[in-house]
């Protein structure tokens, strides 16, 4: 079975193009289940996998206390490899077709208020070139809901302060244009004008947001930066992180009177499943929807 888990994540990463986060993440629930599979049956076949094996795995995960969240991502990942399994004639049956998962809990995440946004990103006012730095990260972040990993992966060449947008890379190497509202745009601009260039050094590279010896700011250090700011203005820093950010800037749009569709277009969600009824929204109406609705545009 080990054998044909290593196929399987190969054609995750080539075919389907998705993160490496994601095929780790199926690789450690399917090594599991190949070793929970050969102590209770002294097998690694997967031809020898049945319905009740894949069942009997999932109430083991649920009695080693598991979260019902993680519960479901686990069953997802075992039934891809046995649908996948199938299709390529590997086995005869998909012992995991019959298995349903459970029901998803909707629930917003948590967020901040406008009033906490304007407080945590307007503390920001110093003009030393981190200060203009930081100013800038928190008001991109809010402005268009990036991820962390997008943020620091921004580059200039992908910037158009003109236009208001800037071009990310998300989840499976995917790209999208993300708006950049009124009030991130100046923050960015008087970063780019007056800060970048006294932190550019060596080794610099086209990186929008570096560190103070000119090199890319890690994920690592964007997620403390966010958090110093929030303890320096008086809020909860165990509570503060980049992606409560992207919830604020989802639900305040939501809040405001957007299009749901729209919101998860500007998200970049990667899921076909959850984006392909609304990825043929165009560009011209993503950015009439920021700019009427969003609090900072």
């Amino acid at each position: 079975m080990l054998e044909l888990i290593d196929g399987f994540i190969l054609h995750l990463a080539t075919e389907r193009g998705l993160s490496t986060n994601y095929q780790l993440l199926v690789r450690r629930v399917l090594e599991a289940f190949a070793s929970w599979f050969k102590s209770k049956h002294d097998s690694a076949s997967a031809a020898a996998v049945t319905t009740e094996h894949v069942s009997g795995f999932l109430s083991q995960r649920k009695k080693d206390g598991i979260a019902a969240s993680s519960a479901r991502v686990e069953l997802i990942a075992v039934k891809i490899f046995f649908r996948w399994l199938t299709a390529r004639k590997h086995i005869p049956a998909d012992p995991a077709d019959p298995i349903l998962p459970p029901r998803q809990e909707k629930h917003l995440p948590d967020s901040l208020n406008e009033q906490d946004v304007r407080k945590l990103v307007e503390s920001v006012n110093g003009t030393a070139p981190l200060d203009r730095r930081d100013r800038a990260i928190l008001e991109l972040f809010y402005a268009s809901g990036v991820r962390l990993s997008e943020l620091a992966d921004a580059r200039l060449e992908n910037l158009s302060l003109e236009e208001g947008w800037i071009r990310v890379t998300g989840k499976g190497s995917k790209t999208r244009l993300s708006p950049v509202g009124g009030a991130a745009r100046e923050a960015i601009a008087a970063y780019v004008e007056h800060a970048r260039p006294e932190l550019v050094g060596p080794k610099s590279q086209s990186h929008i947001f570096i560190t103070r010896n000119g090199t890319k700011l890690t994920t690592a250090r964007i997620q403390q930066i966010v958090k110093e700011r929030a303890a320096l203005c008086g809020m909860d820093p165990a509570r503060v992180h980049p992606h409560l950010l992207r919830h604020s800037f989802a639900t305040h749009l939501l809040n405001n009177g957007a299009d749901l569709r729209v919101i998860q277009e500007m998200l970049g969600h990667a899921d076909i499943s959850t984006t392909q009824i609304y990825t043929h929204v165009d560009q011209a109406r993503l950015k009439d929807v920021h700019r009427r609705f969003h609090p900072r545009a």
